[in-house]
């Protein structure tokens, strides 16, 4: 099979990617390349996506935004890519990334800068930023992300895009680079709610390389119908007057997790719509998610201390010109290569794991994982449950703010890792949610979220494809739509 851009794409992508900066690496030129025998009736066949740099494309780069890997290239492919190259889909390049995928604006890129199209002075959010926004301004119709907690729904809801976080399990993580383990599933970010519906459909599913990959019920042969759900609403003030506290850290997490106004009237929008269209909302409450952002990167900078010790400029990695000897040459190597904030997480994840402190600290946050899985599947059910679940989904916001600026204009990074507790959670309980837009508010989208209960990702698909189908989602200024839509 032959693919070729379309006329006047090159063009359009060039004036775009001056601006945003999505790409690390482009494939320009025509191409030909195998599929399997049925890709004729596949809904991706003959269109391009965007691959986030930390998942493996053969022939490609895998920098994971990090100037320790810039110049690598890969020599095999992830299966969630391989399975859409075989439906005739066809990898157009390689996106930009917080390095390693630690951050909330992939301004922590070793690489490059990305900004969000729909003002480029605001970050496109994080960590799969160079995917969202090459999404939202029209270069690919899909990419792949990766989301660990938060990195494709935050991005999504910056840049007006959808974006899925599947079930833990669903998709196979081979291919992925490792961050945390437990935590990070691929991701689809996506013009419509349909297209995240078909690449879903064929990058989900067991895989002999991963052996935490498991078989996800089909989104089309279902018994059940699309029609009106309960949704369960976790509010910005529920969440905000579970954490409590005066004073210090409590304090000023609480502030940094309110919702600006614009976000807030963006999340009033959403629950009005959705009971217009038929779904019933309840309040509801998880009192331990006011202990989750603590216990997500406790959890997460463990496992990144273990899977980032690999990166030692012997077995990966740039080497120095010169070290005396082997401890030398990973130091150099390591800080020379590694940007400040993933050194924090390294140093963080080392402290938690130490002997006396794993009680302490990182068994604690196991825990505490524990109790949050416990409280969201005591509202949405279980497949060993025959308990009959509170709500179909929880509808919340994705982030307290619209796109933040850069400098004196943007969010301190603590303020960041405090607003990851509305994304994190999922993580943390391994339930898929999808982000969408919901509206623009002066001129930036705000995006909400839906969780749902393990592998049901067709409910929030079904709540969400209803919602876009009523109320169209809008695209920044300038962008034009080069590819088929999703049927």
């Amino acid at each position: 099979m032959s693919f070729t851009l379309p006329e006047g794409f090159l063009s359009y992508f060039t004036a775009w990617e001056e601006k945003i900066g999505a790409f690390i690496e482009f494939q320009t030129e025509p191409v030909s390349f195998v599929t399997d025998t049925d890709a004729g009736i596949s809904a991706v066949k003959g269109l391009p996506f965007g691959v986030k740099d930390n998942i493996a494309v053969k022939g490609f780069s895998l920098s994971c935004g990090s100037k320790l890997l810039e110049g690598f290239r890969t020599p095999y492919t992830a299966t969630a890519v391989r399975k859409l190259e075989a439906a005739g889909a066809y990898v157009v390049g390689k996106t930009n990334l917080d390095e390693f995928g630690m951050g909330s604006s992939t301004d922590n890129s070793g690489i490059k800068r990305t900004n969000n199209p729909w003002d480029t002075d605001r970050v496109a959010g994080g960590s799969s930023g160079g995917s969202a926004a090459a999404v939202a301004a029209g270069l690919v119709p899909f990419a792949l992300g990766s989301d660990t907690g938060g990195s494709v729904r935050q991005p999504a809801a910056f840049c007006g895009v959808v974006g899925l976080k599947p079930t833990y399990g669903a998709v196979s993580r081979f291919g992925l680079v490792a961050y945390a383990s437990s935590l990070e599933s691929i991701g689809v970010l996506a013009d419509s709610t349909a297209r995240c519906r078909r690449v879903f459909s064929i990058i989900q599913g067991k895989d002999p390389m991963d052996q935490t990959s498991q078989h996800a019920p089909s989104l089309y042969d279902r018994t059940d119908t699309a029609g009106p759900k309960t949704i369960g609403v976790l509010s910005a003030e529920t969440i905000a007057k579970t954490i409590g506290g005066s004073g210090g850290a409590l304090e000023t997490a609480v502030q940094a997790a309110t919702l600006e106004p614009e976000v807030r009237r963006g999340f009033d929008l959403a629950k009005s719509r959705l009971a217009a269209l038929g779904h019933t909302l309840i309040d509801v409450e998880i009192p331990s998610l006011k202990y989750g952002v603590p216990a997500y990167y406790t959890i997460a900078a463990a496992e990144a201390s273990a899977n980032l010790a690999r990166f030692d400029s012997i077995r990966y990695g740039k080497r120095p010109d010169w070290a005396e000897n082997h401890d030398e040459l990973i130091d150099k190597a390591r800080d020379a290569g590694f940007g400040a904030e993933v050194k924090l997480r390294i140093l963080l994840g080392t402290f938690v794991l130490r002997s006396g402190f794993q009680d302490r600290f990182y068994l604690r946050a196991q825990r505490i994982r524990t109790s949050i899985r416990q409280s969201f599947e005591a509202l949405l059910g279980t497949s060993a449950s025959n308990a009959k679940p509170v709500c179909d989904a929880v509808l919340m916001p994705v982030f307290p703010t619209r796109a933040f600026g850069r400098g004196s204009t943007g969010i301190s990074p603590f303020a960041q890792k405090a607003a990851d507790l509305y994304t994190c959670c999922a993580n943390l309980a391994g339930l898929p949610a999808l982000a969408f837009p919901v509206c623009v508010e002066e001129g930036l989208p705000v995006g909400v979220q839906v969780l749902g209960p393990a592998f049901g990702e067709a409910v929030l698909l079904d709540i969400v494809e209803s919602y876009e189908q009523a109320y169209p989602f809008q695209h920044p200024g300038e962008y034009q739509s080069f590819w088929k839509q999703a049927e």
